[in-house]
C-alpha cells in the first residue's frame, strides 16, 4: 500500500505502482455516482498526485461492472430545496476536477468498463487518453432526467464538434464504444477481455517516458486551443527550445547516438 492510499472505507481508492497512481471510484454498489464526499477525495489525491514526484501518471477507474454513472441523484434530488449560489458552488467542485486533470503535468488516462454517463462521462472524456472496453457505454442522458449537461458540454463541443455535440446532449442518447471513438471522445477501443493488459502496456509506457517532455507536450497541447495558425508555430517554437535545455533530452539523445 503506497502512501497515497486511501483508507479501505473511503469512497476512492488511491494505489501507487511504479509510477502508476491508480485512482478507483470505488462505490460500485452506486456505479461509482459521483456525491460530494468522492468528488473532494479525487480532488485532493489528483492535488498530491501533482506534488508527488514519484507519480508520473494517473489512472482513473471504476469498482466493479460500471466507470461511473454520474452524478448521485438521491444528493442531486435533496439540491433542488438549496439555493442557486450554493448549488453553483456545488457544481463546481466537479469542474474543479475537470480543470485540475487538464492542469495536471502528468497524463490522465481513463479506463472505462461498462457504462461512463452524465458526469461519468464527463469525467472520463476530461482525461488525456481514454481506453475503453467494446462492450462499454458513454452518454449524456441528463435530459432525460429534466437536468442539463451544463458543463461537459465545454468538454462535449471541443470533441466532438458542434452538430454531434448537440445531438448527444439533446437527445440524451448513449453511445457504443466504437461510435464513441469515431466522434473523438474515446482514445482507443479495446475487447473488454484485452481491456487490462492494455491500460497495463500503455500506462507503462507513459510511465516510462520523460516527465519533463510530457508535462510540456501536455501543456503545449492545450495552450494551443484558440490560437491562430502562426501563434501556434511561434509557441511551438519556444516550447522546442525549452524541451532541448531539459536534462532527459540531453540523457535520451546522448542514450540513442550510442547505440
Amino acid at each position: 500500500m503506497s502512501k497515497l492510499a486511501a483508507p479501505p472505507s473511503g469512497p476512492l481508492r488511491a494505489e501507487l505502482t511504479a509510477g502508476v497512481l491508480t485512482l478507483t471510484l470505488d462505490r460500485p454498489d452506486k456505479r461509482n455516482a459521483l456525491d460530494a464526499v468522492l468528488i473532494d477525495a479525487l480532488s485532493a489525491a489528483l492535488e498530491r498526485a501533482d506534488l508527488d514526484a514519484e507519480v508520473r501518471v494517473v489512472a482513473l477507474r471504476g469498482a466493479g461492472k460500471d466507470f461511473c454513472a454520474g452524478a448521485d441523484l438521491q444528493e442531486l434530488l435533496d439540491s433542488a430545496d438549496r439555493s442557486p449560489a450554493e448549488n453553483e458552488a456545488s457544481a463546481l467542485r466537479l469542474g474543479q476536477i475537470f480543470l485540475a486533470i487538464r492542469r495536471l503535468p502528468k497524463p490522465v488516462v481513463a479506463v472505462v468498463q461498462g457504462r461512463a454517463l452524465a458526469g461519468g462521462a464527463g469525467l472520463a472524456t476530461a482525461c488525456d487518453l481514454v481506453l475503453m472496453g467494446a462492450g462499454a457505454q458513454l452518454g449524456y442522458p441528463e435530459i432525460q432526467r429534466g437536468f442539463v449537461p451544463a458543463m461537459v458540454m465545454t468538454l462535449l463541443r471541443r470533441l466532438a464538434g458542434e452538430r454531434a455535440a448537440l445531438d448527444l446532449v439533446l437527445t440524451g442518447r448513449v453511445l457504443a464504444a466504437d461510435e464513441a471513438r469515431v466522434l473523438g471522445l474515446v482514445s482507443r477501443v479495446v475487447p473488454d477481455d484485452r481491456l487490462e493488459a492494455e491500460s497495463r502496456t500503455v500506462l507503462a509506457s507513459l510511465a516510462a517516458a520523460s516527465p519533463t517532455a510530457l508535462a510540456l507536450t501536455k501543456r503545449l497541447f492545450h495552450e494551443l486551443d484558440g490560437l491562430g495558425f502562426e501563434e501556434g508555430i511561434r509557441l511551438g517554437a519556444r516550447v522546442n527550445a525549452q524541451a532541448r535545455q531539459t536534462p532527459d533530452f540531453r540523457e535520451a539523445i546522448a542514450r540513442f547516438l550510442q547505440k
